[in-house]
């Protein structure tokens, strides 16, 4: 029986292309009001997902539901244009030859006064009436976005579709957007489903996030909870640099240069790998030799050098050749820190903030 409160529902859905799974058993929920990211590589099957629930492609196995309503299967298709969806894309689709707002009205039903007042009632919304007779060839990118999106909403869709839609804006206008979108998806109530390829994207913008590799969910949940909680490795890496310790389970324990880590749920033998993010590693001077004193919150002290030092903005990179293996770990620091090569340092790590993974033999 599918959800009651769902606005969207997805049930199994595969979509195979050449005998391959473009996209394999995914389902997925959202609901009224929800912004849901469908984040992932390129390649992975997000496009093609959302092809497949906007009607202008068909699955080879499952269903989807729209408020609770089957709209396609294997056999049984609702047409694209009766299902209540509204799409944006990346390259925004609006017709060249139309004004602003005959490109918002272009959708919609019923008389035109009517269709007019709508239009106006949207171009408000996104801050646009003044562009209204203005032709989408006179508007900057910002403003081709906005228009879209007034059209995309204009028709009160249940569920809104949107494949990158960002991807065209510049840098010092995408933040700005994506707030203003943001905004106004969350006011029309509509439930959202967003495919990105970037994190920072998924995580500025989604109630839930979707994390899909080679055509399945590999993990879905709150942003929070995606990136505290990695699945595995690969899930770790997506959202940010990882620093990545090896060492073989023995006992229970993972000998590595911090010490020993407790790692119970892996069998005698296990290789392992420990993830850390750079942001997590506690930098300390040497201080003629004498390491500082390990704690439980960040375990024993491992002396290093300074490789390489990078200012990035924001912070500084700092890289350093561990003293224990040769191995190199990064550590990121809040403001300008920029330690000569070759300066002796000891590193701690923040143990609860580290991940531990079987070692992937197919990705050794």
């Amino acid at each position: 029986m599918s959800d009651p409160t769902s606005r969207l529902e997805i049930r199994n859905v595969t979509r195979r292309f050449g005998g391959r799974a473009v996209v394999d058993d995914v389902s997925l929920s959202v609901m009224p009001g929800q912004v849901t990211c469908l984040l992932g590589p390129s390649g992975c099957g997000k496009s093609t997902t959302l092809r497949i629930i906007a009607g202008v492609d068909m699955q080879d196995e499952g269903e989807i539901l729209i408020d609770g309503r089957l709209v396609c299967d294997t056999v049984f298709r609702v047409p694209p244009e009766q299902r209540s969806v509204g799409l944006m894309f990346q390259d925004f689709a609006l017709f060249p030859h139309l004004t602003v707002i005959e490109n918002v009205a272009f959708g919609l039903t019923g008389r035109g006064a009517a269709k007019r007042a709508r239009a106006e009632e949207m171009l408000r919304r996104v801050e646009m009436q003044h562009f209204a007779e203005d032709y989408p060839h006179q508007l900057s990118g910002g403003e081709q976005q906005r228009v879209a999106l007034a059209r995309a909403l204009a028709p009160r869709p249940g569920i809104m579709l949107m494949d990158e839609p960002f991807s065209g804006l510049d840098n010092r206008l995408r933040d700005e957007i994506r707030d203003e979108t943001l905004s106004v998806l969350k006011e029309e109530g509509a439930a959202v489903l967003l495919v990105t390829h970037e994190p920072d994207e998924a995580m500025r913008m989604a109630d839930e996030i979707a994390l899909m590799r080679d055509g399945r969910i590999v993990q879905h949940g709150a942003p929070y909870n995606i990136y505290n909680a990695p699945v595995d490795r690969a899930a770790a890496g997506f959202f940010s640099d990882i620093n990545v310790i090896r060492g073989t389970v023995h006992g229970l324990l993972t000998e590595t240069a911090f010490g020993a880590f407790m790692t119970p749920a892996q069998p005698d033998g296990t290789d392992v790998e420990i993830i850390i993010r750079p942001q997590h590693l506690k930098i300390e001077f040497d201080r003629n030799g004498q390491p500082p004193r390990p704690t439980p919150e960040n375990g024993v002290p491992a002396r290093a050098t300074v490789d390489r030092a990078r200012f990035m903005g924001s912070e500084s990179l700092v890289e350093f050749r561990m003293e224990f293996d040769g191995s190199i770990l990064k550590a990121t620091v809040p403001g300008v820190f920029l330690p000569r090569p070759g300066t002796p340092m000891w590193l701690m790590i923040r143990r609860d903030r580290c991940f531990v993974f079987p070692v992937d033999a197919a990705a050794a």
